[in-house]
């Protein structure tokens, strides 16, 4: 279902979410009188258009969805895209996957395998054919430099895991959206977020959730240098084809992380707000990270626009980024900079603005409730809690694209 203007009303409600006085997140809506497991064309693209919109859905009432039925909609909504997770099928991630499957399977729905079971804890004694299954998986925040204590985490107190978007960045496109359904969740106690970066910064939630911040908002945050940088300049992320090194931490307990696109960093460790990572030179070499095809080295644009609303969104996933091309108008000659430790301090400047509690969303879910995302407008992160608080059951899908992100300006077709 290609991204299309805005058309007619839908038949469904979309309301926008609440949110307090002192939340200044402008994103967000719920749906209702939706049917996923009976929807038509029309209602396909008018849902596909609510979540260009309003970056972030909650589509309630999914209780009975079937498996099948919600990877049938991700195909629909992108229906010229290759018809297969953006992990790839299971057979060669839990085969080929290395460290990262060794310690952790991942586990597709029997019939409809391009759906993903996520959580932690027991699973039930026959979870859609998966028999007495027990998610056990490291502290989503363990890659982080600073370590934090396990009585500490006990207590409940946590972190955010890893800031991203979720996309191959090399050999396919991102996702237009991720579509991830409440199966079961702990609802209580809250957990308690923490920054530990020095900020003093935290925030309570009920656990088991996914937290959002919209790039919309922090490119309406730069200044007008800042945006006039941004629109005319790119991104090379760097080439990662093979995973056999990789450290469990890498697949993160609620989003789509890819085998394959972490082997450059695979040594490195994230700040403590989730937010990019220190700069330690543990990056891999090229001629280290095997054989690659420099045609599926991913250039994108700093800014994606999006192709409902029109709205651009600072859209750099800095933790992958190897190059920075910057310029300022489309005669002006690139200024390239390689030094990752220069590429995450200016996009530390620019991408910490919005990462205060008061423009983070985490919407809550009920058991059935399915959150959808576009991935060319926000970045995400898994939130874990305290194993005593419950299991958690998810079924996440996407797609990658079969279209790049758009920026305002083009790239040179040299680059």
């Amino acid at each position: 279902m290609s991204p299309s203007v805005i058309n007619s009303e839908p038949t469904f409600t979309v309301s926008p979410m609440k949110k307090s006085p002192n939340e200044k997140h402008n994103y967000g809506a719920i749906i209702t009188g939706l049917d996923l497991n009976d929807i038509g064309d029309v209602d396909v693209g008018r849902l596909a258009d609510a979540i260009w919109t309003h970056k972030v859905v909650v589509v309630k009432g999914q209780k009975d969805l079937a498996p099948a039925k919600q990877w049938e909609l991700i195909t629909r909504f992108d229906p010229d895209a290759p018809k297969v997770h953006s992990h790839g099928d299971i057979k060669s991630f839990n085969t080929k996957g290395g460290l990262l499957s060794k310690d952790r399977e991942v586990v597709g729905i029997p019939g409809a395998e391009n759906v993903r079971l996520i959580g932690k804890g027991f699973q039930g004694e026959d979870h859609y054919g998966i028999e007495n299954k027990t998610i056990t998986k490291p502290l989503s925040h363990d890659w982080h430099y600073k370590e934090l204590p396990q009585e500490e985490f006990d207590a409940g107190n946590t972190r955010f895991q890893r800031w991203h978007i979720d996309a191959p960045l090399y050999a396919r496109d991102p996702a237009w959206f991720t579509t991830l359904r409440c199966v079961k969740r702990p609802t209580e106690p809250e957990v308690n977020i923490r920054w530990d970066d020095g900020s003093g910064l935290s925030m309570k939630a009920e656990p088991g959730l996914t937290a959002f911040i919209s790039n919309v908002q922090a490119y309406e945050m730069m200044t007008g240098d800042e945006r006039k940088m941004a629109d005319h300049s790119w991104v090379e992320y760097a080439p990662h084809p093979v995973c056999e090194n990789l450290p469990a931490y890498v697949l993160d307990m609620d989003a789509n992380i890819y085998r394959d696109q972490y082997m450059w960093i695979g040594d490195c460790k994230g700040n403590s707000n989730g937010l990019g990572l220190v700069s330690q030179g543990k990056e891999k070499r090229l001629e280290d990270l095997g054989d690659f095809d420099p045609k599926d080295v991913k250039t994108y644009p700093m800014v994606w626009v999006n192709p409902v609303t029109g709205e651009r969104a600072f859209q750099v996933h800095g933790i992958c980024a190897r190059r920075l091309f910057i310029r300022s108008s489309p005669t002006e000659e690139p200024r390239v900079i390689e030094d990752v430790a220069e590429i995450r301090a200016l996009l530390k400047t620019i991408q910490e603005r919005v990462l205060k509690p008061e423009y983070i969303l985490i919407p809550s879910l009920e058991e059935g409730d399915i959150v959808m995302w576009a991935n060319y407008q926000v970045f995400h992160t898994a939130i874990d809690y305290p194993d005593s608080y419950g299991p958690r059951t998810m079924h996440q899908a996407n797609i990658a694209s079969s279209a790049p992100p758009i920026g305002p300006n083009p790239i040179p077709s040299a680059a």
